[in-house]
This record gives C-alpha cells, structure tokens and sequence, in this order.
C-alpha cells in the first residue's frame, strides 16, 4: 500500500514539472516571439576631422536630428568629429571597408583614388563660392563621382571647406614675390606642393595634427586653410599675418560605403539623400557667414589681415600659369574647360 502511494505522488510530482516545464517553455518561446519582432535601428556612424565648433560638426548634428525623425528612429545616427576614428586618409579606408558607413574628408585625399580629382585643388579655378557650389552640384561633381566609383563608396553631396587663404610670420602677402623663400606647410598632395613652389615658396608637407607645434617651434612660417579652421585651431596665437587671398574653395564630400547604402529601403534611402541635401545647404551657408565673423575676430585677437585687389589677384594667376599648362597636359584639357564654365 505504501509503494502504490509512493508511486502515485512521484507520478503527481512529475506531471507537475512538466507542466512547469511546458509552462516555461511556453514563456521562453514566447519571449523570442516578442524580441524578433523588435526591429534594432540601422546604424549611420560618421567620421570626421574637423573641431566640434565649426559648421560641419554645428550642421552634422542638425542632420542627425532630421534623419532620426524622418526615418522614425529607424536609422540611429553616430558622430565622432576630432579626428577621433583617425585622419581623412583612414576614415576613407574606414568608409571603403564598412567599419564606417559615412566620413567627411578632403577631396584632397581622394586623389589617392583618381589623380585626376586634383583639379579642385587648383589655384584660383573659380571666382568665388557660388561658382564652386555650382560646380560641384552639377557636371563637375558628376564627374568625380565617377572616378571614386568602383571603391566601396560613393558621395552624396559636397559640403564647403571654406576659402583657403595664407597665414605666416614673416609678412602680409599681397604678391607673389611675398612667398619667396617662406616655409609654407602643406597637405600631402602634388597639387598643392606644385602651387607654392611654383609661387616661389618653400612647401612643406606635413600631417595637420603637427602643425600648431610647427608653427610654434618655427620648423615651418606659415600655412594655409579656411579663416574659421584657422580660428578653431588656435594659429591666430603662432602666426601674425593672413592674407585673404582665397586661392582654393576647398570641399569635403559626404562619403558614404556603397554597400550600406544599397542595403537601405527605398524609402530610407530617399530620406537619407533628401537629409544630405538639407546638410548640404545649411552648412554651405553657416561656413560663409561663419568666415565673416571669423575674420573679424582673428583681427580682434592680434592678426593682421590683409585683401588682395584686383590687380593683385591676377598676379597669382598669372603666376601659376605654368602649373595649368602641365596638369592640362597630364589630365587634358577638358576636365579645366568643365570647371571654369562655371565662374560666374
């Protein structure tokens, strides 16, 4: 009697734990049912070299916003400005490789691509911003866009850099014999190198991270990059003149891997590109009036600041006359016919 009652309370014990256990398994499966159709957001990281106060960070944080709310928190913007993901040399290996899927770097850099981009750091190509704007948002920029296909990215907009103007410690540079002999730093890039040596000066290139140093322990005399880069990064403290001479309008592009970017939904990538747009002309704007308020300050706080006139402008562009003939004949000529249809 006793092993009949011993045998019925195991019996009993064991249907409830499988009931138990069924009830948990229940649960579980139910758990993973929930989760699964939780949709994790898709991930934009951006990488960029540039200070958190100058337009491209100010302007990258208005897009995240825009982005985020359009696509309902589909897409979860990542900024990292400072150079924190490496330089603009990186941050493209970064983008090409989908370790990044968005940097902003010089054009400058993209020349490692296709030489051939080169020609938006000529000296003096175009007469102003608009005219640069116009290029860039038209033939101009579709061309480039066809030489850095095939890499892994592709560009969805040129943002603006800001007019790139000359500072040192020497002297005020209104003529081209100003630069003789100056200890000029530059990016690594042939075409720049080719610029100031064809001006006379002596070109120096060097990594951007080096030059406050260098231009604090006179290894180099002066630089050259757009008036709010300037201010943001100190120089107006080891160099005493700028001259606004404006010799390139320099841009970064919104270089975005190819990969992620096809993988979006028609609708998110319609937002995404639509967002770029909207970035594009608000920062464009911000740079050109941040320049003006800039000078005035790097004035206020002890440079010297200099205009070229007219007839100072076009000595320069005589100058580097020669530097055209032999790009031109390196690259051909139609690439220039292009780019300065569009000077206003």
């Amino acid at each position: 009697m006793k092993k009949a009652l011993l045998l019925i309370l195991v019996l009993v014990m064991a249907l409830v734990l499988a009931a138990c256990g069924g009830g948990a398994g229940s649960d579980e499966s139910s758990d993973e049912g929930e989760s699964s159709a939780v949709t994790e957001p898709i991930v934009l990281k951006i990488g960029h070299v540039e200070a958190e106060d100058r337009s491209v960070h100010k302007e990258l944080l208005v897009f995240k916003d825009e982005l985020e709310s359009k696509t309902e928190g589909r897409i979860s913007v990542e900024i990292f400005p400072n150079a924190e993901l490496g330089g603009d040399e990186e941050l493209c290996e970064a983008v090409a490789m989908g370790t990044i899927q968005m940097a902003l770097p010089s054009t400058s850099v993209l020349t490692a691509y296709d030489e051939r981009i080169g020609i938006l750091d000529m000296p003096y190509l175009f007469n102003d911003a608009q005219s640069a704007f116009d290029a860039l948002d038209g033939a101009l920029g579709e061309q480039i866009d066809e030489w850095i296909a095939g890499n892994g990215f592709v560009s969805l907009g040129y943002i603006y850099n800001g007019p790139r103007s000359t500072t040192n410690n020497v002297r005020p540079i209104y003529t081209p014999e100003d630069l003789a002999g100056l200890k000029m730093r530059v990016m690594s890039s042939p075409v720049f190198i080719t610029m100031y040596e064809t001006l006379g000066a002596n070109p120096t290139p060097m990594s951007f991270s080096e030059l406050y140093t260098a231009l604090q322990q006179n290894v180099v005399q002066g630089q050259e990059n757009p008036p709010t880069l300037i201010y943001a990064s100190g120089f107006q403290q080891v160099q005493k003149y700028l001259s606004m001479d404006a010799h390139v309008h320099n841009f970064l592009p919104i270089l975005t891997n190819e990969a992620w970017l096809e993988g979006l939904s028609e609708e998110d990538r319609a937002i995404l590109e639509e967002c770029c747009a909207d970035f594009v002309e608000r920062q464009r704007a911000t740079e050109l009036a941040d320049n003006e308020d800039i000078v005035e300050k790097l004035e206020a706080e002890g440079m010297e600041v200099n205009y070229l006139t007219d007839e100072q402008y076009q000595q320069f562009v005589d100058k580097i006359q020669p530097m055209y003939d032999q790009y031109k004949a390196e690259w051909g000529t139609e690439i220039f016919d292009l780019a300065e249809s569009f000077n206003n």
